[in-house]
């Protein structure tokens, strides 16, 4: 790779509406590490990758988030964890890919902003 190419991700900005209760649905609902809040724009650490929920600047900015991922060790685990906690599921967690030695499974939800978000794991064959 040169010097001139994209090779890692720094930050990911995800439209809210509301920055309080969005900074409390992913701060304890998702249990996710809240590292600060300025202006209107709040900010989450996901291992080295800022997520920062933010009210658009725009209008034509306004619009759902694009999906994403968060891998988990348990996602049926979590899937629990995360109903108690009044997350709305839009899927449980199923196979999505089978891979050999194991299978992909995912389960996809909402925030409370809108936006789609999924759970994913990679569980051994046999569990």
């Amino acid at each position: 790779m040169s010097e001139n190419s994209l090779t890692q991700i720094v930050q990911i900005s995800v439209n809210a509406a509301d920055i309080p209760r969005a900074v409390a649905f992913y701060r304890d609902t998702l249990g996710m590490k809240f590292l600060f809040q300025a202006s209107q724009m709040a900010f989450f650490d996901c291992s080295g990758i800022r997520l920062m929920l933010s009210l658009p600047e725009k209008p034509e900015f306004n619009h759902p988030s694009s999906v994403i991922y968060y891998n988990v060790e348990d996602i049926k685990q979590v899937y629990e964890a995360f109903l108690e906690r009044g997350v709305s599921f839009i899927s449980e967690p199923h196979v999505v890919a089978k891979m050999g030695s194991f299978d992909i499974w995912m389960a996809f939800f909402r925030d409370t902003e809108g936006n789609t978000l999924a759970i994913t794991s990679d569980v051994p064959n046999g569990k």
